[in-house]
């Protein structure tokens, strides 16, 4: 499980670097991972204070530090 979590983090961090800020949903939308798995994936990267999680209007935008 601990792999899979972290190979989502990478993903998720993949995606964020190559298209700048976006939505949790958006991550789902444009990757193979479910949703489940995006959230475990930014609980991991915000573990490791590497996102920034702001609100604009009722969606939450995920970005890199």
């Amino acid at each position: 499980m601990l792999k899979l979590i972290g190979d989502a983090a990478g993903i998720v961090w993949q995606y964020l670097d190559a298209n700048g800020p976006a939505s949790a949903t958006k991550i789902i939308a444009d990757t193979d991972l479910n949703k489940v798995d995006v959230q475990r994936g930014i609980g991991w990267l915000m573990k490791e204070d590497k996102l920034n999680i702001e609100m604009a209007g009722r969606t939450e935008v995920i970005s890199l530090k």
